[in-house]
């Protein structure tokens, strides 16, 4: 796996939450494919796809599959930091011996924000 970077982590109670940097898309996209349809919409929020495309012609949540693709794409489209290299900020959650990657996203204050909404369902 490429070299990734840690941005932010912190503890609390039982879980422990990291944000990697990482230029892995395979890892990005494993990442994606486990996020649920709560981090999905705060992907879609910070991603703004109707502030660059007509509202008229973007999925609807009631269209999963053409709404999972769009996201997906518009995320790599975003991550691209030149011709060919992408970075994504991955968020990571260990909780009772278990390390699961819940959401992914093209910028740092994004997966922050998410990062620290987990931490705050904690408390």
């Amino acid at each position: 796996m490429p070299a990734q970077e840690l941005f932010f982590e912190q503890t609390t109670g039982t879980r422990h939450i990291e944000v990697l940097k990482t230029y892995d898309q395979q890892f990005a996209r494993e990442a994606f494919d486990n996020m649920d349809e709560e981090a999905q919409t705060h992907l879609w929020n910070s991603l703004k796809p109707e502030d660059i495309y007509d509202p008229e012609g973007l999925p609807t949540v009631a269209e999963p599959e053409d709404r999972s693709a769009f996201l997906w794409d518009e995320l790599v489209d975003q991550a691209r930091e030149d011709w060919r290299t992408f970075s994504y900020f991955v968020v990571n959650e260990a909780k009772d011996g278990r390390t699961e990657s819940l959401y992914v996203s093209p910028d740092w204050p994004s997966a922050e924000a998410f990062a620290k909404t987990r931490i705050a369902s904690e408390q």
